[in-house]
């Protein structure tokens, strides 16, 4: 949809000259030959830009410019006038005109005007819609009653306050932002908004411009200068998150401004200076990463001043109630869905189930019975086949449970040597509790009572895949 501008100037011939360079832009343009009549046409259709003449007769353009900033705030309002003074033009931009431009009105200077203020007018909405939506939804919790959540919150209380930065680790889908969203609104940063980037997400090429910004004509399609992310998180809270898929010649940038919280734009030359908060997160392990040479130690350890790790669903199983209700009651508020319930049966199996998505999983789970089952009861019956085990066909060769042993095809099938027994035995073993710990090596050697360093050595001894 076209912007609709309006010319407010007694002299017709620069109405048609206005016009006609916004018209050949694609702008729409309505026509007022006074102050007064153009706020009488403000008052039954609010344009997008307004274009007002210092010098008319009657109501002159200041007066008109002073009721249109107190009755429609944010409309950009560009003065023009065939007399201007450095004077003049100081009081309208104090009275709140977007810009001041003279006569005769040179072509490339009402184009770029007219577009610097409708782009000013767009991002004021668009951050007014914002800070609606956000002030609107519920504060960012942890929904959860067992111990892992519980010490968790806990910790989160403790270093809030401080100006510690946070190394947040976990499985995929764990809840790692929420955690820093958390964090962020118990700082003393709170009164700014958290600037998230997700390192995975922005290609390669565009993680700098992103991130530190850039100057107009730095590369090909950068048409005008924008600031990154470390500039808007000024004085609050950088969230980086999947920290561990930046590549080695972003990790050194990054690290030199984590240390000096400077830097400039993408092909600038000004060093500019921050205050940043930064809380990273990833769900690699990064110690791992480092031994591989695909992250940097020297910067792992700037990020790790206080380091978190999240818990996955399958370890608060007990806390599948709670989140399966709070995210009903969020489906059912925002969408109007029909409540729907979950057998005793159901619910049994759900915190049985050993959830590898983690909270993630569960959300869009609950909003797919959502879609399937609105108003009714799901039962156990009724679940996803993912969340059936599978029964085995009997055979004539079967041995009744009570009778079965778990070592007897070890012991009849394996090899005669003791040594090699053991060994076969221990493969087995790290292969299947690999796979129980969805390959997750820190939380392995941990359960296990081996050093992680000793753990990589077995594994890579028996030839086990760890990705």
């Amino acid at each position: 949809m076209a912007a609709n501008i309006l010319i407010i100037d007694d002299e017709e011939t620069i109405r048609l000259s206005l016009r006609g360079i916004l018209e050949d832009e694609g702008f729409s343009v309505v026509e007022a030959e006074s102050g007064e009549q153009g706020l009488e046409l403000l008052g039954t259709d609010i344009p997008d830009m307004v274009f007002l003449d210092i010098w008319l007769p009657g109501m002159d353009g200041l007066e008109a410019l002073g009721i249109i900033s107190r009755d429609y705030e944010g409309l950009p309002v560009i003065m023009i006038s065939g007399h201007g003074t450095i004077e003049t033009a100081v009081k309208a931009l104090k009275k709140g005109a977007f810009d001041f431009i003279e006569k005769p009105l040179s072509l490339e200077k009402v184009v770029v005007s007219a577009r610097n203020g409708l782009e000013f007018s767009r991002l004021r909405q668009e951050n007014q819609a914002l800070k609606t939506r956000i002030s609107s939804e519920q504060p960012i919790t942890l929904t959860g009653e067992s111990q892992p959540i519980e010490n968790l919150k806990e910790v989160i209380g403790r270093v809030a306050p401080t100006e510690s930065w946070v190394l947040i680790t976990g499985e995929n889908g764990t809840g790692k932002e929420i955690v820093a969203r958390s964090i962020h609104n118990q700082s003393g940063r709170a009164d700014r908004p958290l600037v998230a980037v997700n390192c995975a997400a922005i290609p390669e090429e565009l993680i700098e411009s992103e991130l530190f910004g850039h100057e107009k004509g730095a590369f090909t399609g950068a048409e005008k200068a924008q600031e990154g992310k470390f500039e808007l998180a000024d004085g609050s809270t950088l969230f980086l998150d999947e920290i561990g898929d930046m590549s080695l010649k972003t990790q050194a940038k990054i690290l030199r401004i984590l240390q000096e919280q400077a830097f400039e734009h993408v092909g600038g030359r000004k060093t500019i200076k921050v205050d940043v908060r930064v809380i990273a997160a990833t769900n690699k392990d990064l110690a791992r990463e480092i031994e591989a040479g695909n992250f940097r130690e020297d910067l792992y350890y700037r990020l790790k001043v206080f380091p978190l790790e999240l818990p996955p669903l399958r370890d608060r199983a007990g806390d599948i109630p709670l989140l399966i209700k709070d995210f009903m009651d969020t489906l059912v508020r925002q969408h109007g869905f029909k409540p729907i319930a979950f057998s005793p049966e159901a619910m049994d199996v759900l915190m049985q189930y050993r959830w590898p998505g983690n909270v993630r999983e569960l959300k869009n789970f609950v909003e797919r019975m959502f879609i399937m089952f609105a108003g009714d009861t799901v039962t156990a019956d009724r679940l996803p086949p993912e969340f059936k085990p599978t029964p085995r066909a009997a055979t004539p060769n079967d041995v009744p449970a009570a009778e079965a042993n778990p070592l007897d095809d070890l012991i009849n099938q394996g090899p005669a040597d003791l040594k090699q027994a053991r060994a076969d035995f221990e493969a087995r073993f790290l292969e299947a509790k690999l796979r129980e710990f969805d390959g997750n090596i820190s939380q392995l050697a941990k359960a296990i009572g081996l050093e992680r360093s000793s753990l990589y050595r077995k594994l890579k001894a028996y030839n086990i895949q760890t990705d």
